[in-house]
C-alpha cells in the first residue's frame, strides 16, 4: 500500500513536472551579438495551430537562397535560440532556416507540451507555411533531443520533408520514461524499468484522464518505420540524458532509410562541438545527397 500511494503521487508529479516545463523568454530584441551569430535580423511570423493556438518562429532566408529551407526545433525547455547557433552554416550553404518556438515554449502559446502528440501538426503546418509562402523546393527536418523526436514523430502526418537530421531522439515517449524517471533519481535505467514503471504508467494514465493525452501513441520509432522519408541519426556515445540505444532501435528496425552515426564521447546534443568538421559534412551532405522534389506540397489543413 505503501508503494502503491508513493507512486501515485510520484506519478502525477512526473506528468505534471513534464507537461509543464520552464518557459524561457525569447530576447524582445535581436542584438548585435545574435545578428552576428544568425547572419543578419530575422523574420518574425506567427501561425495558429489547429487548437488555436499561436506559435512564433524567426525565419531568414540567405541571399542567395537555392538549396531549399531548414526547419529546426529545440529541446525541451528552451527555446529557438536553442538551435540558432546552426543558422550560420545552413545560411551559408543557400538554406533558409525557420526556428520556430515549440508550443508552450518561448514565445508560441499553449500551456502543455506534448512530445509530439500535438506537436506534429504544428509542424506539419510550419512545412505548408515554407512551401505556401516561401515556395520553398525542399523542406529539411532537424532536430535535437525533444525536437528530433518531434520532426521524427510529424512523419505520420508530414510526408514533405525530402530529409530530417535528429540527434538524440528517444525512440517512445514510455520508453524515455521510465529512463527519466531513474535520471531523476541519480539511478541506474533498469531502476526505471522496473522499480519505477508503476509510477511512470500512473503519469501517463494521468495525463490521458486529466488533459486527453494518450502518451502511449507517442512513438517516434513507429512513424519513422512508416515513413520513407530520408532520416540520418546523430547520437552521442555518452549521452546519459537520452540513451543511444533509442537511435539504435530505430537504425536496426528501418535500415532501408534510416542511417545511424554514433559519435565517440559525445553527450547530451554534443556531436557538433566534439567532432564540428565531422558533424556539417555529414548534415549537409545527407541533405544534398536528398534535394529531390517532395512527392506533394498541400496547403495548411
Amino acid at each position: 500500500m505503501v508503494y502503491l500511494s508513493l507512486s501515485v503521487i510520484a506519478g502525477i508529479a512526473l506528468a505534471e513536472l513534464q507537461l509543464h516545463p520552464q518557459r524561457h523568454p525569447v530576447a524582445k530584441n535581436v542584438g548585435t551579438v545574435e545578428r552576428a551569430i544568425l547572419g543578419g535580423d530575422p523574420e518574425n511570423v506567427d501561425i495558429r495551430a489547429a487548437d488555436g493556438v499561436l506559435l512564433k518562429a524567426w525565419y531568414i532566408r540567405p541571399r542567395k537562397a537555392d538549396a531549399g529551407d531548414v526547419l529546426m526545433l529545440h529541446g525541451v525547455a528552451d527555446n529557438r535560440e536553442g538551435v540558432a547557433g546552426f543558422a550560420p552554416k545552413f545560411l551559408e550553404h543557400g538554406y533558409g532556416v525557420l526556428m520556430p518556438d515549440s508550443r508552450a515554449h518561448g514565445e508560441s502559446g499553449g500551456k502543455l507540451a506534448t512530445y509530439g502528440l500535438l506537436e506534429s501538426d504544428d509542424i506539419h503546418r510550419w512545412v505548408s507555411w515554407l512551401y505556401s509562402t516561401q515556395h520553398s523546393r525542399c523542406v529539411y527536418g532537424f532536430g535535437e533531443s525533444m525536437g528530433a523526436a518531434q520532426v521524427l514523430e510529424s512523419l505520420n502526418v508530414e510526408p514533405r520533408f525530402c530529409a530530417a537530421v535528429a540527434e538524440s531522439p528517444f525512440s517512445s515517449f514510455r520508453a524515455v520514461g521510465y529512463e527519466r524517471a531513474a535520471f531523476y533519481l541519480g539511478a541506474p535505467p533498469w531502476v526505471g524499468r522496473t522499480v519505477l514503471r508503476l509510477p511512470v504508467e500512473i503519469g501517463i494514465l494521468y495525463a490521458r484522464i486529466r488533459y486527453g493525452l494518450d502518451f502511449a501513441r507517442d512513438n517516434p520509432i513507429q512513424a519513422v518505420a512508416q515513413s520513407s522519408t530520408p532520416v540520418l541519426l546523430i547520437h552521442g556515445t555518452r549521452d546519459i540524458n537520452i540513451l543511444p540505444h533509442h537511435s539504435e532501435l530505430m537504425a536496426a528496425r528501418c535500415p532501408s532509410h534510416v542511417v545511424l552515426w554514433e559519435v565517440p564521447g559525445a553527450m547530451h546534443c554534443g556531436a557538433s562541438s566534439v567532432q564540428p568538421v565531422l558533424f556539417w559534412r555529414k548534415v549537409l551532405g545527407w541533405y544534398a545527397a536528398h534535394s529531390h522534389e517532395p512527392l506533394t506540397t498541400g496547403s495548411v489543413a
